[in-house]
């Protein structure tokens, strides 16, 4: 398995043995693959067989990131699409895909290459074409956005930083909770690229809405979403929504941007796995 680290090939070889249909789950900026470590477990206990790939060069816990940020930066969007369209060839069976925030986009990019049996996107990341730019994303975005050098570099979040992008829906004990449990720096180039989707026509942050293999798709977004408000995701389900997949929307109340990771992910991974269950 050229280019797969021994934790997703051991993932892979658990999910080919199972015999059930794998739910690949794209994790986003600010955080890394074990932030799925509940869903694997609970779409395992349903049936399924979850694997949860790195983006190049993900160290393996929150620990090791932290000590060593410089191993996340200049990670671009087609990069991490490429190799988790490498994870997914291993697969014996197509598997559904979720992605949250950036996993989001990406999982509606490895869906646009036909790799996906259904595909869930939450909170996702723009794409070329969608227009919308609320203010709380920009305020999201600003720590990396306000420097153009940071491209090059892993730009990490300060607690309160995050607690207005990720955690303004939770307390300030659950924030701090998580922020301590899963925050890690994150590469300035990816947001940077979907940042600028819109001025780059050769951006790597787009999609074909009208794709015929793209297959159902289902966009998940929390209603108090500072990173990836409610315009920003029904501008992504409407340039999509002609496509001849199955495309819909759906809001979750009362939640924000961590809504994968806060007390409440049951709710949305259930909303995740019932949708799956309707095609896969």
């Amino acid at each position: 398995m050229a280019g797969i680290s021994e934790r997703e090939a051991r993932q892979v070889e658990k999910a080919n043995n199972s015999g059930n249909t794998p739910i690949v789950l794209i994790h986003g900026l600010w955080v890394l693959p074990s932030s799925w470590n509940n869903w694997i477990e609970y779409f395992e206990q349903n049936g399924y067989a979850g694997l949860a790939p790195d983006w190049p060069d993900d160290p393996e816990t929150v620990e090791q990131a932290r000590a060593n940020p410089d191993v996340l930066a200049k990670k671009t969007l087609k990069q991490v699409a490429n190799h988790t369209a490498v994870v997914i060839g291993q697969l014996s069976k197509k598997p559904a895909v979720m992605g949250h925030s950036t996993g989001g986009l990406l999982a509606q990019m490895i869906a646009d290459r036909g790799l996906s049996a259904a595909t869930v996107a939450i909170d996702p990341g723009p794409f070329r074409g969608v227009l919308p730019l609320p203010v709380s994303t920009l305020r999201s975005s600003a720590p990396v956005l306000k420097n153009p050098l940071n491209r090059g570099r892993a730009i990490a979040l300060t607690l309160e930083q995050f607690k207005y992008a990720w955690a303004n829906a939770l307390d300030d004990d659950e924030a701090k909770r998580l922020y301590d449990a899963y925050h890690v720096a994150a590469p300035g180039s990816a947001l940077m690229q979907m940042a600028n989707a819109n001025l780059n026509p050769w951006t790597e942050a787009k999609l074909d809405p009208k794709n015929p293999d793209r297959g159902p798709l289902l966009i998940i977004d929390g209603e108090k979403d500072h990173v990836v408000p409610w315009a920003i995701a029904n501008a992504a389900y409407k340039r999509q929504r002609r496509n001849p997949g199955v495309t819909e929307i759906t809001k979750i109340p009362n939640r924000g941007h961590a809504l994968t990771i806060d007390s409440g992910w049951p709710e949305v991974a259930q909303t995740a796995l019932d949708f799956v269950k309707r095609f896969v």
